[in-house]
């Protein structure tokens, strides 16, 4: 009962740090939107707007009242389901977030289907073989591919794949999926500049997670009875490595949320990064704080998914 009621406590513990972050991150966001440079109305208007229509579009928009009050107003319209309305479209920005938040999610998943697999197949084997020239090799690599950022990996294959071979286009455009040939075409080149750097941190994290499961004096006595290293890894490591790798891929998806504004911009895929960098262009603050947040929101709940995966594995806790 003692076991149950730790386990409930260390849940709501981690929920609670989540819903905190998140509010304080509200915070910083707003406060940062408000540091931008510029005038929204003067922006909107023109330069040849006169003072009076500048000011009277400041009204209309609420940019007169405080920025307290103006933060109040926001939160309580997020709590309802309501993100604003956008300044330059003139539109709910919950409309214009909904086409492109599908795109960036079709995005993700793909490059998550493509980067967890590898990274737990080469994690785990090179945990397996540790010290070999395979694990040397698979070492040597993802330490490379970690030291190049995105923006490069990116270049790179616009010139390899689209410039001198001609295999890809240079720009994906997320409409024109109407077949499994046109999916591959459109996803291919942010995908292979997502999903390089975020496998090479998790198989670097998974391949330590394992090394350091099979170090335990279980593992080490389950191989002096002539059990096989495989089953050791598979049957006692791997089931024990679970939290620390769910962790692992945590923080490199999290990672790829950021990645995602890299790759949008240079490839223009129709996203909700290429969304918010064009807000930015425009100074739409509501689209601005309510693209951010949802980049928060999806980072947080990744983190706070690993951590209740490592609690709930946790034998102590679980049995």
């Amino acid at each position: 009962m003692h076991r149950h009621t730790l386990l409930y406590t260390l849940l709501l513990q981690r929920l609670g740090i989540a819903a905190i972050t998140l509010i304080v991150v509200s915070f910083v966001v707003f406060g940062a939107t408000e540091l931008l440079p510029g005038d929204v109305a003067q922006i909107l208007l023109g330069q040849s707007a006169t003072p009076e229509a500048v000011a009277g579009l400041r009204a209309a928009m609420g940019l007169d009242q405080p920025a307290l009050i103006r933060f109040v107003h926001w939160w309580v319209g997020l709590l309802h389901g309501d993100m604003g309305i956008s300044y330059a479209n003139d539109m709910p920005v919950a409309d214009l977030m909904g086409g492109r938040l599908v795109n960036s999610l079709k995005l993700a998943a793909v490059a998550t289907c493509v980067s967890v697999p590898v990274a737990l197949i080469l994690g785990i084997s090179a945990a397996m073989w540790r010290g070999s020239l395979y694990d040397r090799a698979v070492s040597s690599l993802t330490i490379t591919v970690i030291s190049v950022p995105e923006f490069m990996v990116a270049t790179v294959a616009v010139l390899i794949f689209a410039v001198w071979l001609r295999w890809l286009p240079a720009l994906s455009f997320a409409n024109e999926v109407h077949g499994l040939w046109q999916m591959l075409r459109v996803f291919a080149m942010p995908v292979i500049a997502l999903g390089f750097v975020v496998s090479a941190q998790m198989i670097r994290m998974t391949r330590a997670a394992v090394i350091e499961t099979l170090n335990t004096p279980y593992a080490e006595m389950a191989l002096l009875k002539g059990a096989s290293r495989r089953r050791i890894v598979l049957g006692h490591a791997l089931p024990n490595a679970l939290g620390p790798i769910a962790n692992a891929m945590a923080l490199s998806l999290s990672y790829l949320i950021g990645g995602v504004i890299i790759v949008e911009t240079i490839f223009n895929y129709p996203g909700l990064a290429k969304l918010m960098v064009d807000a930015v262009s425009t100074r739409d603050l509501p689209l601005i704080q309510s693209c951010a947040m949802i980049f928060c929101l999806s980072h947080l709940l990744l983190l706070t998914a690993a951590d209740l995966v490592a609690i709930l594995s946790n034998p102590r806790l679980r049995h």
